[in-house]
């Protein structure tokens, strides 16, 4: 399942480049709140990840990188989660999902579900053998895998529908 939408690379002299971010973000702060309403919310449901990949998949690398590095900082700063000593995991893998969002959307210049598929994958897969190298601990690394498949699932069908509302802006 594909649709045509207006996807963008935005600068960062564009101040929408701004905008969006900070729009973004505010998702990205108010998402991962409620998700922590049930518990295990966050590990469950990952949602510091589902407004970064809207970001960079509709608005290119910038936003995407400004929206995968500002939330967690944001968040942990504000309400203690992500801990601080899990943030350097949280950061490298929002970025890899930026990276891989905006590369997927440039690629295959549409909404798809093949698309966003392939950024998830991409950020769990390399983020995980990241993880595992920072931390020397291979269930910490993989914990999304057993644990975050419904958020992992929440990204792919709520990311495509998101999207494909914003298709026409």
């Amino acid at each position: 399942m594909s649709t045509t939408a207006k996807l963008y690379t935005l600068n960062l002299t564009n101040t929408k480049t701004y905008l969006f971010a900070a729009i973004f973000i505010v998702g990205n702060l108010l998402l991962p709140q409620l998700a922590h309403l049930v518990p295990q919310g966050g590990f469950i449901f990952l949602p510091i990840y589902f407004f970064t990949l809207i970001a960079a998949y509709k608005y290119g690398i910038h936003v995407g990188l400004l929206t995968a590095i500002l939330s967690p900082l944001a968040n942990s700063l504000l309400f203690g989660m992500p801990p601080v000593a899990v943030l350097p995991a949280i950061i490298i893998k929002s970025v890899i999902l930026a990276i891989a969002a905006a590369f997927v959307a440039k690629r295959f210049s549409k909404v798809s579900l093949v698309g966003i598929l392939l950024a998830i994958l991409a950020y769990q897969v390399i983020g995980t053998g990241i993880e595992w190298a920072m931390t020397q601990n291979f269930a910490a690394a993989v914990q999304d895998f057993k644990i975050g498949l419904p958020g992992m699932l929440i990204q792919l069908v709520g990311g495509y529908f998101v999207l494909k509302t914003l298709a026409k802006v």
